[in-house]
């Protein structure tokens, strides 16, 4: 039990660390530190992992999150979902922004070609649990589908809050506070 406990403590102090040296150097943690950070988190507060990936000049992006971090949303974001960001697709200008390895990560995922904002939702194991892509009845998560992205359509919406019901302990009411938000545009 106590060499368990040291291996997790140490794994979080050298996540934390590395973490820490990167941002002091204002370059951005891959994406595999940033998920581990995440994992580390969500296991400590028993939450779900919301990986919004996003780019600078992404208009759609910069709402997806103003919308999160509404005042009428962000608590109910906060209270079940660890939120992290990777950064993708930024301009030939602004490429030292990406985050490593996120590209590659937006791949494994099938939304290299969904366009952004894309959003991945994973336990706090690690296991995806959904994505923004409304895929046709009974195709399975390998099948491309329509990103949603930042929802503004009823269609879109509808399945944002299909998503969040299935991963959060949001309830009826709370699910209408974000589709309402969602909603106005």
């Amino acid at each position: 039990m106590k060499s368990l406990l040291k291996n997790v403590l140490v794994g979080v102090f050298s996540i934390a660390f590395v973490s820490t040296v990167v941002r002091a150097q204002n370059i951005p943690a891959s994406a595999e530190t940033v998920f581990k950070e995440a994992m580390v988190k969500a296991s400590e507060q028993d939450k779900k992992i919301f990986i919004l990936f996003q780019a600078s000049w992404c208009g759609w992006c910069h709402t997806m999150e103003r919308f999160m971090n509404d005042t009428s949303c962000e608590e109910l974001f906060k209270n079940n979902y660890v939120v992290y960001h990777l950064a993708v697709k930024e301009s030939d200008d602004k490429k030292h922004l990406e985050n490593p390895g996120a590209e590659a990560m937006l791949e494994k995922y099938h939304g290299e070609k969904s366009g952004i904002p894309f959003w991945l939702i994973f336990d706090k194991n690690g296991n995806l649990l959904a994505d923004s892509q409304i895929r046709p009845a009974g195709a399975g998560m390998n099948t491309p589908g329509q990103n949603v992205g930042c929802p503004s359509e009823p269609q879109e919406i509808a399945y944002f809050i299909k998503v969040l019901k299935e991963t959060s302990s949001m309830n009826d009411q709370q699910l209408a506070v974000i589709k309402s938000r969602f909603s106005r545009k």
